[in-house]
């Protein structure tokens, strides 16, 4: 697929199709750990005062901006958002509140980790409004917590998730697999321990290592033995579909699976190419303004993103073309197991598939189209990355 450019924007309701979120960045925690590439940043003194008048400083900003918009879901992430003061966080959501109106089944999430200090946090989000609690557990293994530079152990872990269940009508909890000297039956066995809890949602991810983390140094460094080969990798993730399936929870996206009714209405705004307002260092934002969508980035360093609030220069704009809104619900909408709407992606103005590409990825049995939906097949969301690519003419 070649996509025609063009400089003008999409069309200007485009976004309605995907909703309206907000994106808040909280960028500090108790320590780093070595697979992580987010914007995290360990500090032993946060003073939460300061902090949470520059959050309200930008939602009012932004909230100028979108007069009138309904929000659809409020998303707490970092960095470890449950070291965030009740507080802190019950400020932010009365100001989002006061700036605009919240959709009846607005959905407020908050990442969380198991230890004792956030876990003491939990009702207090509770009472802020927080619905849903999405808890960093990574591992169901002592030793692979230690390995992947968690604070927590599996006991805390399982008490996190049952002291949120008794608080939150809604709790995700995340595991990393593929993880060193993990053998097939490991992920197997601990996949099996996790499906036991009943859960509502899971969030199940490879590891990969990204440039600039410790993973990395160590990788190439020749320190990090153990990793699994790409045949015993492809194995877990279909043995991952495969159990989430049989127990109700489907992925509805590659790395993301839940029970009917329990997707992240946050991340489906962003994988159904909505607009929301990224708030926080180094938070990304896409906005639709007077016809135009535009990228927003926040500067990442922590003090940067403070002084850039107050002197009201908080985010970069770009403006984005009709190809590059096609592309980018092309390469977030494939990720969905609905995949996208043909028709939405031609009212961008960005043309048709190639008939020849398109037509070989379904015979390779990698995409499907039905009615008006293009969507990658089990065998396409393993190759995504390939299959986009080659559909971009990338």
């Amino acid at each position: 697929m070649k996509l025609s450019a063009s400089a003008n924007p999409g069309p200007v309701e485009d976004w309605r199709q995907g909703g309206f979120g907000i994106y808040l960045h909280w960028p500090y925690c108790l320590a780093k750990c070595p697979y992580c590439d987010f914007n995290s940043h360990v500090a032993s003194n946060v003073d939460q005062g300061v902090w949470a008048e520059r959050y309200l400083s930008e939602i009012r900003r932004i909230g100028q901006e979108t007069e009138g918009r309904v929000v659809n879901s409020v998303y707490f992430g970092g960095g470890t958002p449950s070291l965030m003061d009740g507080e802190t966080v019950t400020a932010i959501l009365n100001e989002i509140r006061a700036t605009w109106p919240l959709a009846n089944d607005c959905e407020i999430t908050l990442e969380a980790n198991p230890g004792a200090v956030e876990l003491g946090r939990f009702a207090a989000y509770r009472d802020a409004g927080v619905d849903r609690i999405s808890i960093g557990v990574q591992a169901l293994n002592d030793l692979d917590l230690q390995r992947l530079g968690r604070l927590h152990d599996v006991t805390s872990a399982l008490a996190a998730i049952r002291l949120a269940r008794s608080l939150f009508g809604r709790v995700s909890f995340d595991l990393i697999y593929a993880r060193q000297n993990q053998s097939l039956q490991d992920w197997q066995d601990e996949l099996q321990q996790a499906l036991d809890l009943e859960p509502d949602h899971l969030s199940l991810y490879q590891l990969t290592i990204e440039e600039g983390t410790v993973f990395a140094r160590r990788h190439a460094a020749g320190h990090l033995k153990g990793l699994p080969e790409e045949d015993l990798s492809a194995d877990m993730f279909d043995l991952t579909q495969e159990r989430c399936e049989k127990a109700g929870l489907p992925a509805y996206e590659v790395s993301n699976h839940a029970r009917e009714g329990q997707e992240s209405r946050h991340n489906l705004i962003y994988w159904n190419a909505g607009d929301y307002a990224g708030i926080g260092p180094g938070a990304h934002g896409r906005l639709t303004l007077n016809g135009t969508r535009w990228a927003t980035e926040a500067p990442r360093a922590p003090n940067t993103w403070l002084k850039a609030v107050e002197d009201l220069r908080s985010d970069q704009r770009t403006a984005l073309s009709r190809e590059d809104q096609a592309i980018e619900y092309v390469m977030m909408g494939l990720r969905t197991r609905k995949g996208l709407s043909m028709s939405r992606l031609n009212a961008l103005g960005a043309g048709t598939f190639s008939p020849n590409r398109l037509s070989e990825l379904q015979e390779s049995g990698l995409l499907l189209v039905e009615d008006d939906r293009l969507r990658a097949t089990d065998q396409g969301r393993i190759l995504l990355n390939r299959v986009i690519a080659q559909l971009l003419g990338a």
